[in-house]
């Protein structure tokens, strides 16, 4: 179902609630995972989609149509774990690293991470960097968008994006390199 479907279904009060729906079916997963390498941890990437969600049942009757649905849920979900990680700081008074730390340690010990010891070195790789530049990597590695709807999710140029991309990666590869 396309977005216009998807908008005139919730437009329509006799279908919104099947719209809504439709649009959780699409978009939980993707919203989910990249939820979750955000925040490591599952069940407070479990709450962070609900919220997300939540969210979009209150927003999406003020949607624009500006950008794709998916990208405005992905900057919805962006913002909603950047600022779960400010609140989990500032509540228990932790430094940045220290939270990096504590993600890290999540990560060896969740049976849902899983994945080889490559793909758990690439997931403490991504904790070192800075938070723009981990989204940017996410968001351009694992859900391969293109630079232009990482720009709407991050209000970011495409060329800082691509900086910020040629960045992250070369601190991959030298954290990489750097355990082996």
């Amino acid at each position: 179902m396309s977005d216009e479907e998807l908008l005139i279904l919730y437009r329509n009060l006799d279908t919104r609630r099947n719209a809504f729906n439709q649009l959780v079916r699409t978009y939980q997963q993707k919203v989910y995972w990249m939820v979750r390498k955000i925040v490591i941890d599952h069940d407070d990437a479990n709450d962070i989609t609900q919220e997300v969600f939540i969210k979009a049942w209150s927003g999406l009757e003020n949607f624009r149509g500006d950008s794709r649905l998916y990208t405005w849920l992905f900057r919805v979900a962006h913002n909603e774990s950047v600022n779960f990680l400010k609140k989990k700081r500032r509540r228990f008074f932790v430094p940045i690293h220290d939270v990096e730390g504590e993600l890290a340690d999540k990560l060896e010990s969740d049976p849902l991470m899983g994945g080889d010891e490559i793909q758990l070195k690439l997931q403490k790789a991504l904790l070192k960097l800075p938070e723009k530049q981990r989204l940017v990597f996410n968001l351009k590695y694992f859900e391969e968008l293109p630079y232009e709807e990482i720009a709407e999710i991050t209000g970011t140029s495409v060329g800082a994006l691509k900086a910020s991309y040629h960045w992250a990666t070369k601190k991959i590869e030298d954290f990489l390199q750097a355990t082996d």
